[in-house]
């Protein structure tokens, strides 16, 4: 695990964003997973830059989300089909028919889940992962619990995720109860992950993530078995680890 510790929120994600423009250059047909939320903004706005000032070309590139609420359409304003286009899609070359997010379209779910991972194994897996970590150690949607779920999967959201995520909604009863997400098999299975983390809010995180256990009560601490990972953090998320 390698960590790199930055003096802004802004300088961790352009040095991000440095990792994801290098493995698109090395491979115009990459295939990249992405993350949604507040963290991974100023790395996308970097990758957007790039691409206008033609260092990086997104026509060949495949995506696939990590995650998304269930029970809201994927053009409601805060779905993360809308976020993706609104703050990457929208500004890049990229074909939109290879960006993929899950959803469960149909009157069978699981069979959905397990649809969008067959999906990820076509393409070749995820060559790049990126990641955020929730305050309670959550990545993706996969909360808390006594075992790590290997597959995409739909999941209860935590009390603490749907707190956190009210500030999107008018209040904390408008925020989805339930999400689809990749699973920590699902994730572990790319190539390469990025994670990043800012702000002193996710101090505890970072630090039982990286000093901790592997207990999938703290679900970041998977990424300890990874043989190739890279943490961005600021100084404020960083702030436990000495």
């Amino acid at each position: 695990m390698n960590i790199q510790v930055y003096g802004s929120a802004a300088r961790a994600g352009v040095a991000a964003a440095q990792v994801l423009a290098a493995q698109i250059i090395k491979d115009p047909f990459s295939v990249l997973g992405l993350a949604t939320g507040s963290t991974p903004l100023p790395a996308y706005e970097a990758l957007v830059e790039l691409n206008k000032a033609g260092i990086i070309d997104f026509k060949t590139i495949r995506t696939f989300n990590l995650d998304e609420y269930v029970g809201i359409s994927r053009t409601h304003e805060q779905s993360y089909h809308s976020f993706m286009h609104t703050h990457l899609f929208s500004k890049v070359n990229i074909d939109p028919q290879n960006t993929q997010l899950p959803y469960p379209s149909s009157d069978d779910p699981e069979e959905d889940c397990r649809a969008y991972d067959a999906a990820i194994d076509d393409a070749g897996g995820i060559d790049l992962q990126i990641l955020g970590i929730g305050h309670n150690g959550h990545i993706a949607f996969n909360e808390p619990s006594d075992l790590f779920t290997y597959g995409t999967h739909i999941v209860e959201l935590s009390k603490s995720t749907i707190e956190a995520n009210k500030r999107f909604f008018d209040s904390a009863d408008d925020v989805p109860q339930k999400a689809i997400t990749m699973g920590i098999g699902t994730i572990m299975k790319a190539r390469e992950i990025v994670l990043i983390a800012t702000g002193q809010d996710k101090a505890q995180a970072v630090a039982s993530m990286i000093l901790g256990e592997i207990d999938p009560q703290c679900p970041a601490s998977a990424l300890l078995l990874h043989p190739q990972v890279t943490i961005f953090l600021d100084e404020d998320a960083a702030s436990l680890l000495q």
